[in-house]
């Protein structure tokens, strides 16, 4: 081979890389939109990319779909992965009434969700508030479960252990929730603001922005009203036990859902339970440890399929 062949055989791979890295689009921007009608007539968006068992993705607040963009990408190769716009967020249906937001009707839209995919079950994966709707539906609907995975968000057992009995630490972490009582709070929030700790990345963050100025601040405020007698209780609830395989992955420096609440949540399961705890991690562990929480779904995901 001449030195003039290799120089233009270098040139020539040097000239394809930049074509060949913009072909490959990010899943975001590649996932097919669906929307589905929940029970009280609410429109609830999600959106879908591979092929195989469904992993249903639920977000938190104040957060949309795209918060699980590298646990998606990181399945869809064996797994179909499908991720919800919870109603008040993005594409979602927006009501204004404070009962729309009521956690039975919360878990109604999972339903229909799971309904639309057209399986009988799925591996429901939850975050924040959708941790909480999660922990709840796999409690009403275990057939509809095949499998748990929970993100910060603890057992609703042991999130009421903890409010039951709050230090004084606990209470001015946990003082965000009475804040959010007041019928002004939604002007704490803007869709810039919002959006700002996804700046280091252009193209998510461009998505994250206009997905919050669709959204509505209040309609978020609105699962923090609705079940604000639920956040206050009196005394311990009895709750069904779990009956699906659980993955729990925490990071310990979660400033919102206290890691005390792990506490016993092997009491509450009736089927194998994994508890991944991260040191050094707040509490978007899904974004913030976005590669070792998808590291192990997978492998967790696999080892029982």
């Amino acid at each position: 081979m001449t030195h003039r062949t290799l120089t233009l055989l270098i040139a020539l791979c040097l000239v394809s890389l930049p074509l060949a890295a913009a072909e490959k689009q990010r899943i975001f921007q590649r996932v097919e939109h669906h929307s589905v009608e929940s029970s009280d007539g609410v429109e609830i968006a999600y959106y879908t990319a591979g092929e195989g068992p469904i992993v249903l993705f639920l977000h938190g607040f104040p957060d949309q779909w795209l918060t699980w963009s590298v646990q998606m990408e990181a399945l869809e190769d064996s797994y179909r992965v499908a991720a919800m716009d919870l109603r008040g967020y993005n594409r979602s249906g927006k009501p204004t009434e404070i009962e729309s937001y009521q956690r039975p009707q919360l878990q109604r839209d999972v339903m229909a969700v799971i309904d639309d995919l057209g399986d009988s079950d799925v591996i429901l994966v939850g975050h924040d508030w959708g941790g909480g709707i999660s922990w709840r539906f796999a409690m009403a609907h275990p057939e509809k479960v095949n499998k748990l995975i929970i993100c910060n968000l603890t057992h609703p057992s042991g999130y009421e252990a903890v409010r039951l009995n709050m230090t004084e630490e606990q209470k001015a972490n946990m003082s965000y929730i009475d804040r959010f009582q007041s019928p002004d709070a939604a002007s704490f929030f803007t869709a810039e603001g919002l959006a700002q700790r996804w700046e280091h990345d252009p193209e998510i963050h461009k998505e994250y922005l206009q997905g919050y100025e669709r959204s509505s601040f209040d309609g978020m405020l609105n699962y923090y009203r609705a079940s604000y007698d639920q956040f206050n209780p009196t005394e311990a609830t009895e709750r069904p036990q779990l009956q699906m395989p659980v993955l729990q992955i925490h990071g310990l420096d979660d400033g919102a859902v206290d890691k005390e609440g792990l506490r016993d949540t092997w009491n509450w399961i009736d089927a194998d339970y994994t508890l991944v705890t991260l040191p050094g991690v707040g509490h978007n562990v899904q974004n913030e440890a976005a590669d070792a929480v998808a590291r192990n779904m997978r492998s967790w995901l696999d080892a029982r399929r």
